[in-house]
């Protein structure tokens, strides 16, 4: 998500720098996109460079320190949020943070929930919502005959996955490796499951996407869901836990069913082998997906940047 942000600001004529703050295997600053990447084992000066900037971006545990930092320099902070855990609002809310960055409605609203009893002081100065930028030609693919889960672990559903594939052994299974949490695995397979390892977001396309007819979304919690929104680039139905943000980001388009209710799952899955309720379920997905162009949101960003 904030890679495709930088790069908006990068094409507006802005320099924009990363700062890695865990170790990686390289060692000098690199190029992607046009955003300049410094790693962490490259020991530079990240203070120095803080100074001589003119906004201060952090998400996620880098909050803390980066908005310190960002005060005591003097310089506009903004957070960018991922989810709806109160220790993200709660590192928000320290105070001096110019702009906060929701990726969606409803996080906006549980964050001004969750400021309503602070201070002014401490509250964002503003705060702005950019849904998960997805470039429908980076994702938009012919797709296949597959029924996908993406990240086989707990959280995401891997139970329920594999339970689905017990119950429809006619069905053809894609179980794809998530990049985190314990993946659910199967002793022994079954015939009509294939999983693959964790893929790059450059390569899902082709190895995904494209290989799939139904997206499994039977998430425990889900702020957004990026990975609903790419898969509806190609019209593929998502079927899916109605969670705060699958709701908001499948919106009309989505098949929801109860994460504890297998039946439903079947029930759902079953239905869209019927060619015609398949190609209408496509329909609202390819509209759903043209009414998340990020053009707009991210317009919005880079307008709220300069405008700190």
């Amino acid at each position: 998500m904030l890679h495709s942000m930088l790069r908006a600001l990068v094409a507006r004529g802005h320099e924009v720098t990363v700062w890695l703050s865990r170790y990686s295997p390289d060692h000098e600053a690199y190029d992607v996109d046009g955003v300049k990447v410094v790693p962490f084992a490259a020991s530079l000066d990240f203070a120095a460079a803080a100074k001589a900037s003119d906004v201060i971006v952090a998400h996620h545990e880098n909050v803390p320190a980066a908005g310190a930092l960002a005060r005591g320099l003097g310089r506009p902070f903004v957070a960018v949020c991922h989810n709806t855990h109160p220790t993200i609002f709660r590192n928000v809310g320290r105070g001096s943070t110019a702009l906060a960055v929701y990726n969606s409605l409803h996080m906006q609203a549980e964050a001004e929930g969750y400021f309503c009893e602070y201070t002014e002081s401490l509250r964002p100065t503003s705060s702005i919502v950019v849904r998960p930028p997805v470039f429908t030609s980076d994702y938009a693919t012919t797709p296949g005959d597959r029924i996908t889960l993406v990240n086989l672990n707990a959280d995401k559903g891997g139970e329920v996955f594999w339970q689905l594939a017990e119950r429809l052994p006619d069905l053809e299974f894609l179980g794809v490796k998530g990049a985190y949490g314990t993946q659910v695995e199967r002793r022994g397979g079954l015939p009509n499951v294939e999983v693959i390892d964790h893929l790059p977001g450059d390569q899902m396309r082709e190895q995904v996407y494209a290989r799939t007819r139904i997206l499994l979304m039977p998430s425990a919690s889900e702020s957004w869901g990026r990975v609903a929104v790419e898969a509806m680039a190609s019209g593929i139905p998502v079927v899916a836990n109605g969670t705060p943000g699958l709701s908001e980001s499948l919106a009309e388009a989505g098949i929801f069913a109860e994460r504890g209710d297998l039946q439903a799952w079947v029930s759902a899955v079953t239905a869209l082998q019927d060619p015609v309720q398949w190609a209408e379920a496509s329909d609202r997905c390819l509209a759903r997906s043209k009414a998340l162009d990020p053009a707009a949101d991210l317009a919005a960003w880079c307008e709220a940047v300069e405008a700190l």
